[in-house]
């Protein structure tokens, strides 16, 4: 009775998603918003959040657990961590390798920490946070990625790690710059919360590191509405994260499991009393960082769709790409050598001799219902909340200087379709041939 009850129920909510979307709403140009990013939800996604939630799967559990072996196999890595945002996958990232646990190997606070300065605050905000300094390097206009060469030159005796984002998709040289951190004993630590499914020299980006982190926010490659992912090939490191986002709990059991070690009142740790349940001792500093069941559930619906998802977005650059090629004043992006992006998104930067500034263009795009974005924070070193913390700059910020002043993106996500792709195109072309 109770299965059948189900079954209805469920095949009733796919009918409801179909009488809700009944199909594509008509584009009407200039009107309908072109969005710079955005998630795209079907009728499976309906489902598995409506089935997760009959079972009453409002905590972490089995199917984290199970989109977490899946997601790991998908990105190549040995184990993956589900946390409750990408945010919280750079924290532990961090917070992992500055654990006591590391010994010798550990970060402590002083050391530095090499990124960019043209970045997400995210990315920064936990170096900072540990104590850590940031060691910041300009990008290339084009790819907006920083190169292994200023990295190397970024380097002293206090350098520990390298933290860098893969920029909207397309790679950094990662290959060079592991092999920079692995010849200076360096951790490098890959966000790559805007790149699933990108790859460098043929191997996937968030494989070269020693972690990896991804976001589910809806504007990103896969969405949960909120949460994200640590993923590392490193099983010591992987025990250490999995501690911290738990609390900082010393014992391994999944949610409502009891006694996996077989010994849960064996223990002797701290000057606790022998045989204290070891479900309640903790050995770190730790948080609860945990996505749902109720997330995996449609991080699972959307993770069958990531190859459509990752072509729709190579397409819609694609067609930009061409359709864009030549037109004055506007410096348009450029693949990383070597790379296939996974691209989040369309960055255009206005030459200095265009004769029309950035937020001309900008007005006019949003005037005409294109939404814009500005390349995250341009220059984080020089916003408010970074003006007065340590921090060092290596060599020249040029680069970042100019894409705080003159550049921006545009969407390429799946949800939108090739006729809006040549409003756009049409939109920009209008708009410099008056100027």
């Amino acid at each position: 009775m109770a299965d059948s009850a189900r079954s209805l129920l469920l095949e009733q909510v796919r009918g409801y998603h179909d009488a809700q979307a009944p199909g594509p709403e008509k584009f009407v140009p200039g009107e309908t918003p072109i969005l710079s990013s955005g998630a795209v939800l079907d009728a499976d996604d309906r489902v598995a959040l409506v089935t997760a939630a009959l079972d009453l799967r409002i905590a972490s559990g089995g199917i984290a657990a199970k989109f977490e072996s899946s997601f790991a196999r998908t990105l190549k890595r040995r184990k993956a961590l589900l946390t409750n945002s990408g945010s919280s996958a750079n924290l532990l990232a961090i917070s992992a390798l500055c654990a006591p646990q590391l010994g010798d190997a550990r970060l402590r606070p002083g050391d530095e920490v090499i990124t960019v300065a043209a970045g997400f605050p995210t990315t920064v905000n936990p170096i900072l946070q540990h104590g850590l300094v940031p060691v910041f390097v300009d990008i290339e206009l084009g790819t907006y990625n920083t190169t292994a060469e200023r990295v190397e030159a970024a380097f002293s005796p206090r350098t520990r790690a390298i933290m860098i984002a893969h920029t909207l998709g397309n790679p950094f040289p990662v290959a060079e710059i592991a092999e920079l951190a692995e010849r200076h004993g360096c951790y490098l630590i890959e966000d790559n919360c805007d790149a699933v499914g990108s790859t460098y020299q043929g191997r996937l980006t968030g494989t070269f590191g020693k972690f990896s982190t991804v976001s589910f926010y809806p504007a990103h490659h896969l969405t949960m509405g909120e949460g994200g992912c640590l993923l590392t090939s490193d099983l010591k490191l992987e025990r250490l994260a999995r501690s911290l986002r738990d609390w900082g709990r010393d014992c391994w059991c999944e949610p409502g499991e009891d006694d996996r070690c077989l010994r849960r009142f064996d223990f002797s740790l701290g000057t606790l009393p022998p045989g204290y349940d070891h479900k309640y001792v903790f050995s770190q500093l730790g948080y609860n960082l945990k996505s749902t069941d109720l997330q995996a559930a449609l991080g699972l619906s959307q993770l069958a769709k990531l190859p459509d998802f990752i072509e729709a977005r190579k397409q819609n650059w694609r067609q930009l790409r061409e359709g864009l090629d030549g037109l004055p004043g506007l410096l348009l992006p450029e693949p990383t050598p070597g790379s296939d992006p996974s691209w989040f998104g369309f960055v255009i930067t206005v030459r200095p001799d265009a004769g029309f500034t950035a937020g001309e263009v900008i007005a006019h795009l949003e005037a005409n219902a294109v939404r814009t974005r500005r390349l995250f924070a341009g220059n984080l070193t020089r916003h408010p909340a970074y003006l007065d913390r340590p921090h060092r700059i290596s060599g020249s910020l040029a680069n970042s200087d100019i894409v705080t002043e003159r550049t921006f993106w545009i969407g390429v996500y799946p949800g939108i379709t090739p006729e809006m792709i040549e409003f756009v195109i049409g939109t920009l072309k209008e708009f410099v041939a008056t100027h």
